[in-house]
């Protein structure tokens, strides 16, 4: 069973179209990405999850049931890119805060907030008030904030913002650790590197609307264009243009070129051994998860019907 279901989900503002029938399902333990430009709908899709909106149609599912605001969100954790803590309340006082808000008690609160300042190295800013850190601690106490009731879904959306490439590397272990241990993530964000590296499937949405919907390696596997890499030994060049392959980029004895429609990567590596050229590496080259958002967000109208690669 899915942990979570969108069917047909619509939602509209005066005249505006913020979500247009989008419909997906996000597997169990799974780090999802939803992706979108600005504008593109998909904090109006997270609040819907999350109830701080409900859909004008359409609906939501958790755990094959009808999701209920106000029963299930307990069970669920959700980190908005807007900050939303209390500025002259100490950090420590304000976590045991929304930890009893999210049904644990002052005991159990007392316990799992102490764990994860340990664990993010935060103990010694317990006094400290929210005003007085920097935008990195604020990132680090609202992740905190957002995990520490063990939500069965948790939301987070632009979790790396303000964060050192130190603090950046153990959030995401701690996501990949999340994940690994049972939690559903949600991941949204601008930076299509992290998507590449931390989500295993992704919805890209724009003006509304669903473009793409499917695992990161099959959408890379989809969209690739016969495109590879080689590196020839010191002192070696690749022969220019041929009538198998085209050279679109050339950077000392590293090549990139593509191959020419009625042929494949073996003719291509047998001409180059016929010509005894020092191959150290020949590898296909796929595109990044920015070059397919761009292409698809610059040249897709919004009518189009959405794509789905398993």
């Amino acid at each position: 069973m899915h942990l979570l279901e969108l069917r047909n989900i619509k939602k509209h503002f005066a005249n505006q179209k913020a979500v247009d029938d989008i419909s997906f399902v996000i597997e169990r333990g799974s780090i999802f990405g939803l992706l979108g430009p600005n504008g593109a709908g998909k904090t109006t899709l997270l609040r819907i999850i999350t109830g701080i909106f409900y859909e004008d149609s359409g609906e939501v599912l958790l755990e094959g049931r009808k999701f209920d605001p106000s029963k299930d969100v307990s069970l669920i954790g959700y980190m908005p890119e807007e900050k939303g803590l209390y500025k002259k309340m100490k950090i420590g006082e304000q976590a045991l805060y929304f930890a009893q808000l999210k049904g644990l008690t002052y005991s159990q609160a007392v316990e799992k907030v102490r764990y994860w300042f340990g664990k993010l190295e935060m103990n010694t800013w317990w006094n400290k008030k929210v005003e007085d850190l920097s935008k990195g601690m604020h990132q680090k106490l609202q992740f905190i904030i957002t995990v520490l009731h063990e939500p069965k879904l948790i939301i987070l959306d632009e979790p790396f913002s303000g964060l050192d490439p130190v603090n950046a590397n153990v959030i995401k272990d701690e996501i990949f650790r999340l994940a690994k241990s049972g939690s559903t993530i949600i991941f949204s964000t601008h930076r299509m590197e992290q998507v590449e590296e931390i989500c295993d499937h992704i919805v890209l949405v724009n003006k509304g609307q669903k473009l793409l919907d499917g695992s990161v390696n099959n959408i890379r596997q989809t969209y690739k264009e016969n495109v590879f890499s080689i590196e020839l030994g010191a002192s070696s060049t690749l022969p220019a243009d041929t009538s198998i392959y085209e050279i679109i980029l050339n950077k000392g004895s590293k090549y990139h070129f593509k191959i020419k429609d009625g042929h494949n990567a073996n003719e291509v590596l047998e001409f180059l051994i016929r010509q005894q050229l020092p191959i150290v590496s020949f590898n296909e080259v796929l595109p990044s998860l920015n070059d397919i958002f761009i292409k698809l967000v610059e040249a897709t109208p919004a009518s189009r019907q959405f794509e789905k690669t398993y």
